[in-house]
């Protein structure tokens, strides 16, 4: 199905009070825009689905396979699929992943380790 969509017509869904994020699905894509504050820490976690991560504006610190990896403005990191991964926003940030297939559980917000009401900041 054809679809053309504005991020300002796509719900800004507030997971914890350094991140938000928009989705826009496809039948098999996922589409996220995610805005997270400096000091945001997304808890390491893996999933089937393969993800691309394009940083906006900003920058993160991934860690992953057992390296740490800061992607910055104009830069993408490829993450396969079941790989355990975890990162900080180095400052305010806005990224874009895409994910195949699409994330069910952000779908069906069963997501709980983004939506903890006290998110993991580090200083």
């Amino acid at each position: 199905m054809l679809k053309h969509i504005r991020w300002n017509d796509v719900e800004l869904e507030k997971l914890n009070p350094l991140l938000d994020r928009q989705l826009i699905t496809g039948k098999e894509l996922m589409l996220a825009r995610v805005l997270l504050k400096k000091g945001c820490v997304v808890p390491e976690h893996s999933h089937v689905n393969e993800q691309l991560t394009y940083i906006v504006e900003g920058a993160l610190k991934f860690w992953i396979d057992g390296k740490e990896i800061v992607v910055g403005a104009g830069e993408v990191l490829c993450i396969p699929s079941n790989m355990p991964h975890k990162a900080e926003a180095l400052e305010d940030t806005v990224d874009l992943d895409v994910f195949y297939p699409p994330r069910q559980d952000w779908l069906d917000k069963s997501d709980a380790y983004l939506r903890n009401s006290e998110p993991a900041v580090t200083r």
